[in-house]
């Protein structure tokens, strides 16, 4: 099983990206999913996440209004459109999936790292003038 995730690039502040996420092996419809992101010397954060099971969506503070997750179930992607990219989104950003969250959802936990087994290898975001 192998998760992908794209779309990352140099962007200007105020700038817009779409990540992508995809998987070779698995139905992401399966799965919560959610967007990670890791600056250098710094752990790694929940961005967002979506249970497709009940349509639950999640933001960090950080992010909440500017970015948006969804999903193409055809398609067997998730994306997160990132507008209005600021120095401080500058990370790299991995998608992962989370079986236990999937079927047992718990709102304070869906930016535990430790419950999302799968990860792709991440893809890198600069935000830079």
């Amino acid at each position: 099983v192998q998760l992908q995730a794209s779309g990352g690039g140099l962007v200007q502040p105020g700038g817009s990206l779409t990540l992508s996420c995809t998987s070779s092996g698995i139905g992401l419809d399966h799965y919560q999913i959610g967007w990670f992101r890791q600056a250098p010397g710094k752990k790694r954060e929940g961005v967002s996440c979506i249970n497709p099971r009940d349509g639950t969506i999640d933001y960090s503070e950080s992010v909440k209004g500017r970015f948006t997750i969804s999903e193409d179930k055809f398609k067997n992607m998730v994306y997160l459109q990132m507008d209005s990219l600021k120095p401080e989104d500058t990370a790299v950003y991995y998608c992962a999936t989370s079986e236990i969250l999937y079927y047992s959802p718990v709102r304070t936990q869906v930016f535990t790292p430790d419950l999302y087994l799968q990860w792709g290898q991440g893809t890198l975001v600069t935000v830079s003038s």
